[in-house]
């Protein structure tokens, strides 16, 4: 017992926190069991690692802020700094989980473990799923041969690596994919097999610091679609934006108008970035649209929601568009 390590887990709401009236009834209300509450509901933890347990906010994940994040952040680099904890695991809602978790990847300056999880079934559920996942998430943070792996997410008996993961079904347990890169690895009931580490910047490898941040710039996210109007881009610019980030067809593609109205735009200082709203593959630099031409950026392998978090964090500091399309290709 002496020898366990340190795993600090802090709470954040989510489903994995949701209450409903019955254990067979679909509709529920998120983050209504505090930390203490789901950690009692998990046997055997005390034989994984010594648990101290934090509630940083209780929120579903579609409430997910910004100012929540960065708290998080903060607190997680402070207990990290520390020899008084190893590891942390973070439970979080699903619907915004990618986002945090890549977030955290950026953000984190410690090479120790961060583990996230979360739940498709609220925690009074029939056959409810938050209980092993927090168990197989404190199992990843424990483990030694966790740490330099960057911000894992651990759900379903699957880890993940926070730059490849994302959402791909609005109900279903297997919900988490990571379909570019693949998994990270598997963990049941504890047992724990990795497959392969990060191979993009992570953690205490990243150029990001939060140090002193309070905001993020704005970005914003244009789905596109078919006749596509392109003024949705001066809506954006008028409300304070300075990135956008198109959710293009296909290879982040979008019509003659709008790409007229992108360039513009970017020619005035905007940053654009060309991601897909296509759930895999990459978006390429130069293929369909003169990128160089224009000055925007590609997102590469990052999804939407991935790029306009790695957006707004490269625009906390001036650089230039060339310098923004190399974070894309680094992280």
């Amino acid at each position: 017992m002496k020898n366990l390590p340190h795993i600090t887990i802090l709470a954040t709401g989510g489903t994995i926190a949701g209450s409903a009236p019955s254990p067979t009834q679909p509709g529920y209300t998120s983050g209504k069991i505090d930390i203490q509450g789901m950690i009692q509901a998990v046997p055997d933890l005390e034989n994984l690692a010594r648990i101290k347990g934090e509630q940083i906010s209780n929120v579903g994940s579609q409430d997910m802020s910004f100012e929540i994040m960065i708290n998080l952040a903060h607190r997680i680099n402070k207990l990290l700094a520390t020899n008084e904890t190893d590891g942390v695991v973070v439970t979080h809602g699903t619907d915004t989980m990618e986002e945090t978790a890549f977030f955290l990847n950026l953000t984190i300056n410690s090479s120790k473990p961060v583990v996230m999880t979360g739940a498709m079934r609220p925690f009074t559920a029939l056959s409810a799923d938050g209980p092993l996942n927090l168990y197989n998430a404190v199992a990843v943070a424990a483990d030694p041969d966790a740490i330099e792996r960057g911000v894992m997410v651990v759900m379903n008996d699957r880890i993940h690596g926070a730059h490849s993961l994302t959402k791909t079904n609005t109900t279903s347990v297997e919900t988490f994919l990571s379909p570019v890169n693949g998994l990270m690895g598997t963990v049941i009931y504890g047992a724990i097999q990795y497959f392969r580490g990060p191979f993009r910047r992570h953690t205490h490898l990243s150029r990001f610091s939060l140090g002193g941040v309070t905001c993020l710039p704005r970005v914003d996210i244009m789905y596109a679609c078919a006749d596509m109007p392109e003024d949705l881009i001066d809506c954006s610019v008028a409300n304070g934006a300075v990135g956008i980030v198109i959710a293009g067809h296909g290879n982040g593609n979008m019509n003659k108008a709008t790409l007229e109205k992108a360039a513009r735009m970017a020619d005035r200082g905007i940053f654009i970035v060309r991601s897909s709203r296509v759930p895999t593959g990459t978006v390429g630099r130069n293929m369909e649209v003169d990128d160089d031409a224009n000055q925007f950026i590609v997102s590469d392998e990052l999804n939407p929601a991935k790029a306009r978090i790695l957006l707004m964090l490269a625009l906390l500091n001036k650089r230039s568009f060339q310098q923004v399309q190399d974070l894309f290709y680094a992280y």
